[in-house]
């Protein structure tokens, strides 16, 4: 748009200043008025963006300051912390210990492990010595014995004939202590005559036979024999016929065996304290202990020719062994899902009882509580046995079945009022390789061992 200059008076518009100047505090104020004007704008639009930025920023900020503050931990708290990573700290090392102290047991021989510092093989034998005097030390323990063999049956005969006024001859019994072998290798026995069925009247005989076995029972704690647990028969008739390096081996194994019988015998000796015989006790026989690998724990079942099986497990033909992970055969499918490694070695075996139902789970917790062993250093070197705890067994597998008080099997036992089962287990023992690697012969690190030799009887 085009102003013309010629629509302003210039002379009025200086008359009008002229005005303004002669009167200064009008002018001033106008003034004051227009940069008020011309201030208020920007103040108002920086006030606004400012009271945003306030609000999101500075407020919030010192809300969560002041949230802070509430939740702020002390300035000492660090060393509350510091006790607790402490106890943490020693939790674990703690558990490493006992893991290594698990796996630090007494010896059988000092003079073996890890090879022997003898060339005699006099070492071998008085290592299965000591063996045999273990087992027979674990038997005692638990206050075990068999039922009566065919000499003390016989000898309980004659002795009753001779003060009965019946009178007669006492029926011998001849067949029980030769402990036939069946094909299989497992022990047969004949348990004497069959027992009266319920309502049929009892023999002079049959009267004194339950006499005879009911004092045995109520003699002992425990059913248990010798021959039923490994190594026994096996060291009771060796011979050093073999390389040294197998010996060595031998001796090894047997030795963790050894350390996994004294575990069950603990077990037992726990479940059946304060009882006063095997008619009372919770636990009445102690049916076998086995290595063998592959299958459930065996059956108690009458041998096709009437004789019945010694025990519930096969008697040992085959020594104790590691669980390595490409070796078959074991003994059932781990849940654990353990094998022997670079810091565990893991052991599977089998054993069964026979015990009162109440005491199957109490027994099946007490075989996986922790227990007290003695150690003297793997050299015999330290100057005291000191006290440590292991606990090594995990369940792998239970079986039970109903006992049968008239089958041949348990003819010449009495097991009191209770109701009875066979327990079978199948369990995983686990030894800490650091533990004890400094005695473990090198044959046995190289890796899993040879298949069993088979030795033949002594005549």
């Amino acid at each position: 748009m085009k102003i013309e200059m010629s629509n302003f008076n210039i002379k009025d518009i200086l008359a009008k200043l002229s005005v303004l100047k002669s009167n200064l505090s009008l002018l001033a104020s106008i003034a004051i008025a227009l940069v008020a004007v011309l201030l208020f704008i920007p103040v108002k639009l920086v006030s606004g963006n400012l009271k945003e930025a306030v609000k999101q920023k500075s407020l919030r900020l010192g809300t969560q300051v002041k949230s802070a503050k509430r939740s702020t931990v002390s300035k000492d708290q660090w060393k509350e912390l510091a006790k607790y990573e402490a106890l943490y700290e020693n939790d674990a090392n703690q558990i490493a210990l006992l893991a290594v102290q698990s796996t630090q047991r007494q010896l059988w021989s000092y003079s073996i492990f890890p090879e022997p510092n003898d060339q005699s093989s006099a070492i071998f034998k008085m290592f299965g010595d000591n063996y045999r005097l273990g087992i027979d030390g674990l038997l005692n323990s638990v206050n075990a014995s068999d039922c009566p063999t065919d000499e003390e049956l016989s000898q309980g005969m004659a002795k009753a004939s001779a003060t009965s006024p019946v009178g007669g001859a006492a029926r011998q019994y001849s067949t029980l202590s030769s402990r036939p072998h069946s094909p299989s290798g497992a022990y047969l026995r004949y348990a004497g005559p069959r027992r009266n069925s319920p309502g049929s009247p009892k023999s002079v005989e049959s009267t004194i036979l339950d006499e005879i076995c009911l004092s045995r029972a109520k003699s002992i704690s425990v059913y248990a024999d010798p021959l039923d647990l490994p190594g026994y028969e096996f060291w009771g008739e060796y011979r050093y016929d073999v390389k040294p390096e197998d010996a060595v081996q031998d001796c090894w194994y047997y030795q963790l065996g050894y350390w996994v019988i004294e575990d069950v015998f603990s077990t037992i000796a726990g479940m059946n304290s304060g009882s006063a015989d095997v008619l009372t006790a919770p636990v009445k026989r102690l049916l076998g202990v086995s290595f063998k690998s592959g299958g459930n724990v065996g059956s108690s079942r009458a041998s096709s020719s009437g004789a019945v099986r010694r025990s519930a497990v096969n008697p040992v033909r085959v020594r104790p062994g590691y669980v390595a992970a490409d070796l078959s055969g074991s003994m059932a499918n781990s849940f654990t899902g353990r094998v022997s490694d670079n810091d565990i070695d893991v052991m599977h075996f089998n054993f069964s009882v026979v015990i009162a139902v109440k005491s199957v789970l109490p027994f099946m917790k007490e075989l996986c509580s922790g227990k007290q062993h003695k150690f003297k250093g793997f050299f015999d070197e330290l100057p005291q046995e000191q006290t440590f705890e292991h606990n090594q067994i995990t369940v792998l597998q239970s079986r039970f079945i109903a006992v049968d008080r008239l089958d041949q099997f348990h003819s010449l036992y009495r097991y009191g009022q209770d109701a009875l089962v066979e327990l079978r287990l199948v369990c995983e023992y686990v030894f800490n390789k650091n533990a004890y690697d400094v005695i473990k012969p090198a044959e046995v690190k190289v890796g899993p061992k040879p298949p069993p030799r088979q030795r033949a009887p002594l005549r």
